[in-house]
């Protein structure tokens, strides 16, 4: 087969298209990001689109947007719209990663090098 006659490829803009229908983007306004984390609220109902059964079961346990994108091999243009239909279907929850702890003043760290320096 050469390279202008593919068919029908995991990557294919024919497949992504299908797998969104036809969708660029959330039908639902949800604000989804690379660290969203995505966590499954059931398990995949019969007859559900193939896609979003992996990644119901996939998020048993927190997941990123980005390591859904990852395990799945979908970009994550794709997995968003997949996830947006997800959440507006109650069938997955998506939380803000939980925030980087805050580093200690400055002066303090300097203060706690300069009495370790003295020690």
């Amino acid at each position: 087969m050469s390279n202008g006659d593919r068919g029908w490829e995991d990557a294919s803009p024919e497949r992504l298209y299908v797998i969104t229908g036809g969708r660029s983007g959330s039908s639902a306004p949800t604000r989804l990001d690379l660290v969203t984390l995505i966590v499954a609220r059931s398990v995949p109902r019969p007859g559900i689109q193939p896609e979003k059964a992996a990644i119901i079961r996939m998020c048993d346990a927190p997941l990123s947007v980005a390591e859904i994108s990852a395990y799945t091999g979908l970009p994550v243009s794709v997995v968003t719209v997949l996830l947006s239909d997800l959440l507006a279907e109650k069938q997955v929850l998506a939380r803000a990663p939980v925030a980087p702890s805050q580093l200690p003043d400055r002066a303090l760290i300097e203060a706690v090098i300069d009495g370790l320096q003295k020690l």
